[in-house]
């Protein structure tokens, strides 16, 4: 049970009926999430966000976790003193950094996102995209060592454990046909995952309160836009820097199949819950087309 914040009982009362169409406009539906940024790190937004993603699971929403762990593995590299090499925001990956980050992402940080949410019922399943085929790879370039882009998805492991309500956590390795594994962008992975999986929403969280026409102004945040606005707004150099690759994650998932991609700050505790079932919402919301959310708007 969520503690009391103060809110009155009629206060209370109406953030549930206001949640009430949302819920039964997604129910059934698939959100992926990608967690990432500081909420990986911070505990209190940890608790907040296994607690968002089992309320989703409660009433009928179908969520896919989907995590990173630059963090995580940066900190383990330096412990062993092995440098870090970035190109183009990749991680140079040799085989030793490959065996550091398989076992970062697999055996701590999914591991922890499964216990949180756990917590509140045997729910979670933590798995890599080695796992059942999941992600196929193949390698980006050689200078870059074992960092993979995405040849294929097959998702049947994952809806199959959608179909016995579970919550998969995937981490973002992926595997070759000759079973050799590839560090993957964890944006990516969502991306592919929401559209093979026919998503309702994608939702990434980071460390930005959404996409920002000026990166100096938090008010300059642009509530919704459609695929070829954003692609304009980086065309023209209003989306620059290091908005542009947030930007392409959620324009690739929407082009691979999702309904709508949304940027939100993962350090607003409840932030995905606040998103997906209140009138205002707080991020920032891709769709296809504005048809497309018109749609969306009139099903709601």
């Amino acid at each position: 049970m969520m503690p009391d914040r103060g809110f009155s009982p009629e206060r209370r009362a109406e953030a549930l009926v206001e949640a009430l169409p949302y819920i039964q406009r997604f129910r059934g539906k698939v959100v992926v999430v990608k967690f990432g940024g500081n909420a990986m790190v911070d505990p209190s937004l940890s608790q907040t966000f296994a607690e968002d993603v089992v309320m989703l699971r409660s009433v009928g929403i179908r969520p896919v976790v989907v995590h990173g762990g630059g963090p995580q593995i940066g900190e383990l590299l330096a412990r062993l003193g092995k440098q870090t090499e970035f190109v183009d925001g990749l991680r140079v990956t040799d085989a030793e950094t490959l065996d550091v980050v398989r076992m970062v992402l697999v055996g701590k940080v999914g591991r922890d996102i499964v216990g949180s949410i756990n917590v509140h019922g045997a729910y979670a399943v933590g798995l890599s995209g080695e796992d059942g085929g999941l992600i196929r790879a193949e390698a980006r370039d050689a200078a870059l060592g074992f960092v993979g882009d995405i040849v294929a998805v097959n998702p049947g492991i994952i809806e199959r454990l959608l179909a016995e309500e579970m919550i998969p956590v995937v981490s973002t390795i992926g595997s070759d046909a000759a079973g050799q594994a590839y560090n993957i962008n964890a944006d990516t992975v969502a991306g592919a995952l929401a559209g093979a999986l026919d998503a309702e929403k994608v939702v990434y969280l980071s460390d930005v309160p959404g996409l920002l026409r000026d990166i100096e102004d938090l008010s300059s945040i642009v509530a919704r836009a459609t695929v070829d606005e954003a692609k304009a707004m980086m065309a023209d150099g209003t989306i620059s820097g290091g908005m542009i690759p947030k930007v392409e994650a959620c324009i690739e998932a929407v082009e691979a199949g999702a309904r709508s991609a949304h940027m939100l700050d993962g350090r607003v505790p409840h932030v995905v819950l606040l998103e997906l079932f209140t009138d205002a919402g707080i991020g920032t919301m891709i769709t296809r087309s504005d048809a497309a959310e018109a749609s969306e708007e009139d099903s709601q």
